[in-house]
């Protein structure tokens, strides 16, 4: 996924690009289990997006989270709708790669994807992971509760100490309440199952990051 450089900043409404009403084509069910991209979801399940640079390795990541039910990739965080990839990589929508995760609470805490999610990947790159730069790469985190948003916060507070300790610049990571989570082509969807070799671009940085007091984790009093 590499492509020649792109805007460093993120786009404002009126420029990003306008985008169509229609939804992109996806795949009605993971590739893996079977189970619906689009939902419904079984009842108690809790649904939060993260955007760690590429999408591919990114949904592996957490479809091997035991307690994950489904996870999908594709577009969140900027204006246009319904994008294609190809205008997503242009810079020019404002959008993220996301993975969106649902997942069970009883199974897997939301802290628990929160350290998943910090530990996995560099938070301190601003619009880009690794080779891989361009604003589609930012490191994000996309809530749909206020709970999830405020556990976000307190969990990017506390990493963001745990980084500059080890010497490492600034957590960038972006944190607000998921917009619209636009499906992405269902090529892309579980696409380092179907190309086990494929690129992945996950390079976790060894810094441990712990839970921030006052987070629950799953299996805790």
């Amino acid at each position: 996924m590499f492509f020649k450089l792109k805007p460093k900043d993120l786009p404002s409404e009126t420029e990003a690009l306008r985008g169509r009403a229609g939804e992109m084509p996806v795949a009605a069910e993971h590739f893996l289990t079977g189970r619906p991209l689009k939902g419904p979801y079984p009842e108690g399940m809790e649904v939060a997006s993260f955007g760690l640079g590429c999408f591919w390795g990114a949904e592996r990541l957490f479809w091997k989270k035991p307690g994950v039910w489904v996870t999908a990739v594709g577009y969140q965080g900027g204006y246009t709708p319904n994008p294609t990839y190809e205008e997503v990589c242009s810079g020019m929508t404002g959008h993220s790669e996301a993975v969106l995760v649902a997942y069970d609470p009883k199974e897997v805490s939301f802290a628990e994807l929160l350290k998943l999610f910090f530990e996995e990947h560099d938070p301190t790159q601003g619009m880009r992971q690794g080779n891989d730069v361009g604003t589609q790469y930012r490191s994000a985190i996309y809530t749909t509760t206020q709970e999830q948003l405020e556990a976000a916060r307190a969990a990017m507070k506390t990493y963001d100490a745990a980084y500059r300790k080890a010497g490492m610049g600034a957590v960038t990571t972006e944190v607000k309440p998921a917009g619209p989570f636009y499906f992405a082509e269902t090529y892309h969807q579980q696409y380092l199952a179907k190309n086990p070799g494929g690129y992945c671009g996950l390079a976790a940085t060894g810094v441990s990051c712990p839970l921030p007091t006052g987070v629950a984790v799953h299996g805790a009093a």
